[in-house]
């Protein structure tokens, strides 16, 4: 069984976390790993009736091409070139609190909202080589007519959005930016399905092994659940917090008709809480059943060797009072004492195996 790829769940800081402590708040530094090598910069611009995609590694061809009259889709893929986050900040005005969040990887789930957008930083997960699971923190930016996305590494979940985009007659052409930005959480909320039954999939396995045939590899295998569940946990509730956000403020970015698809969202998420916590529940219970079969084989084990030591007892005896060898023993000169002593023993052998199993010991 494959486990899920997980972050290591530490209690310290990151080498460069640490690195942050003493400096100012704003202090633009990436923390995290390094997932790509290039840092690529995509806009999208689409309208009722037009859409264009543009590619590249300056951030200023892009900028230029940005029109207000139409919806503008930044999606930077690589945040470890600082410089172009802060050529994006510097364009859109964004907060340095804010940029340097984004760059922060291991920043929690929230909403926030700034002078004419609003920031929402969110773990992603994508399901890669069977059972293998990759976890990526996308930070989306919404304002009046642009949404910027941050992503970790090339590839994402919104190829598909991609495609409907090119379809004139799709909604995602006819609606406002916002709407976009609904898509993109839902995408990202969707997928958080696949990883739930995924895991679904391996705690089923588990308690096969855990009934079967446990070890100590089964321990650690549930121990590794157990690890997954909190990250995920540390994922999905604050994201239920910030869609109860999005659907309770009045945001200017947000319009009341977007504000009734995120309730689906919301609808979602709670529905993967649930489940959570219903494998949260099933992941002690496999740790509860563990422990109780290892005692049962255990105790099995204690009780035959036990059923064999008592059976040994009178054979011990037996056997060291004929070794004893004192010279008044008439049975050592028998001619068939040895025989007999030996027929007594298995006598006592089967008498006893018998009583054991009519007692139900054995």
């Amino acid at each position: 069984m494959n486990l899920p790829h997980l972050p290591k769940i530490s209690l310290g800081l990151s080498s460069k976390a640490k690195m942050r402590a003493g400096l100012p708040p704003g202090t633009l530094i990436h923390v995290g790993r390094k997932k790509t090598e290039k840092s690529e910069i995509e806009l999208i611009q689409y309208d009722e009736k037009t859409l264009e995609s543009h590619t590249s590694r300056d951030t200023k061809e892009i900028l230029d091409r940005l029109n207000p009259d139409k919806r503008n889709w930044i999606n930077l893929d690589g945040l470890h070139n600082v410089e172009i986050i802060q050529e994006l900040g510097n364009h859109f005005k964004l907060s340095p609190l804010l940029l340097e969040d984004v760059l922060n990887t291991d920043q929690r789930p929230k909403l926030e909202e700034y002078d004419g957008h609003l920031f929402f930083p969110l773990k992603a997960l994508n399901t890669v080589k069977g059972n293998q699971i990759e976890y990526e923190q996308i930070s989306l930016i919404l304002g009046k007519d642009f949404i910027i996305s941050f992503q970790e590494k090339e590839g994402d979940l919104f190829e598909s959005l991609r495609e409907r985009l090119k379809d004139s007659s799709n909604r995602l052409r006819n609606k406002k930016v916002d709407y976009l930005f609904y898509r993109l959480v839902d995408t990202i909320v969707d997928n958080y399905y696949v990883v739930m039954e995924t895991i679904g999939n391996q705690i089923e396995e588990l308690e096969e092994e855990v009934f079967l045939d446990p070890k100590s590899s089964t321990l650690n295998k549930v121990q590794d659940i157990k690890k997954e569940l909190i990250f995920l946990r540390k994922s999905m509730y604050p994201i239920r917090e910030a869609i109860a956000q999005l659907m309770r403020n009045d945001y200017i970015v947000i319009s009341d008709n977007t504000s009734k698809f995120l309730a689906d969202v919301y609808d979602h998420i709670i529905q993967l809480i649930e489940t959570y916590e219903t494998y949260r529940d099933l992941t002690s219970n496999l740790m509860d059943m563990y422990m109780t079969t290892i005692s049962n084989k255990l105790n099995e084990v204690m009780k035959v060797l036990t059923v064999i030591s008592t059976i040994f007892i009178p054979l011990t005896f037996l056997s060291g009072l004929y070794g004893m060898n004192f010279q008044n023993m008439p049975e050592l000169d028998w001619k068939y004492g040895y025989f007999t002593v030996l027929g007594i023993m298995l006598v006592i052998v089967a008498i006893m195996i018998y009583y054991f199993r009519r007692k139900g010991w054995w």
